[in-house]
């Protein structure tokens, strides 16, 4: 699959809305060119603050800037968006219902050579806690540009975690919020998954397919609000239940679905994400995600073994 950059669609999505949209304004960690906010920088440079190293600030003054009636974007990398500014967050952006906009860039364990301080396993966890929340987290570079324009329809603050990934949605139509998108069609079991693993769970139904077992797999692209009606509409008929997460298990995405569906489907349910552990530094992303158990041959045993299994 081709590869394309979430991080540089994400700057050129807001350069894109900015040109109509002059209530768009952008805030910065000292991380522009990483997040690729700096592409907005270029474009309207009056519209632009480099706030430093200083993310509870630049989380604060964005929320007076929504206020003021502006639509605030603020980067930088997902382990400090959230873990440096949660108070930030939690009290002048979600108790009020700012409309401020978050990116949380190099996220999970995408940042493999800066090691556990930097790699944001947690983040989504702790953000989707956060009441009034919405959360996203696309699949790829496609879905990224459609979840800019819904992030400005969008009235209340939202939580977008970017990474670079291959692409596997179409650049047809606009992305709802909530919904949940068929990228593979199965019958035997789903598969719903998440950022990165969409793409792993789609190594994983190639290799289960070889063996005669139909994985369909889900992108579930909207953490927050999840939908217990979407996952049911997947989840009927099918034999068994995986998850698919590059979090921290407790408190992700498998722990989210199971709650919801509970005492609705009785299927066997098996869940990919992170043991409570830190994360490590290492030479290729590829590496940490077989560290952790988050490559298409774990997908596919997980697979396995919930079809193995009785309900």
């Amino acid at each position: 699959m081709e590869m394309m950059s979430l991080r540089k669609a994400y700057g050129e999505a807001l350069v894109d809305e900015g040109r109509t949209n002059t209530d768009i304004v952008v805030l910065e960690a000292d991380l522009g060119k990483s997040t690729m906010s700096c592409l907005f920088k270029d474009a309207y440079p009056d519209r632009y603050f480099e706030m430093g190293i200083a993310e509870q600030n630049m989380a604060s003054v964005s929320a007076g800037l929504a206020l003021a009636g502006k639509i605030p974007f603020y980067s930088t990398f997902a382990v400090f968006a959230v873990g440096r500014a949660y108070d930030q967050i939690r009290c002048s952006i979600a108790i009020p219902g700012a409309n401020v906009k978050i990116c949380g860039s190099s996220c999970g364990l995408s940042d493999f050579g800066d090691g556990k301080t930097h790699q944001s396993i947690e983040d989504a966890n702790i953000i989707c806690a956060i009441p009034h929340m919405t959360v996203l987290n696309p699949c790829d570079a496609v879905e990224t540009r459609k979840m800019v324009k819904a992030m400005l329809k969008h009235a209340g603050p939202v939580y977008i975690r970017i990474n670079d990934l291959p692409v596997y949605t179409s650049a047809e139509g606009e992305y709802e919020i909530g919904k949940m998108y068929r990228i593979r069609e199965g019958k035997d079991l789903v598969i719903f998954a998440t950022g990165a693993m969409v793409w792993k769970s789609m190594e994983a139904a190639e290799l289960l397919a070889a063996e005669g077992i139909s994985a369909e797999v889900v992108n579930v692209s909207s953490l927050k609000p999840l939908k217990k009606e979407e996952i049911l509409k997947y989840a009927r008929g099918k034999k068994a239940i995986v998850t698919a997460d590059e979090s921290t298990r407790i408190g992700g995405l498998g722990s989210a679905i199971a709650s919801l569906i509970m005492g609705e489907v009785n299927l066997p349910f098996e869940q990919i994400g992170i043991d409570d552990e830190f994360g490590t530094s290492a030479h290729t992303y590829e590496e940490l995600l077989g560290k952790y158990g988050l490559t298409g041959q774990d997908i596919a045993a997980a697979a396995r073994k919930a079809l193995s299994a009785k309900a």
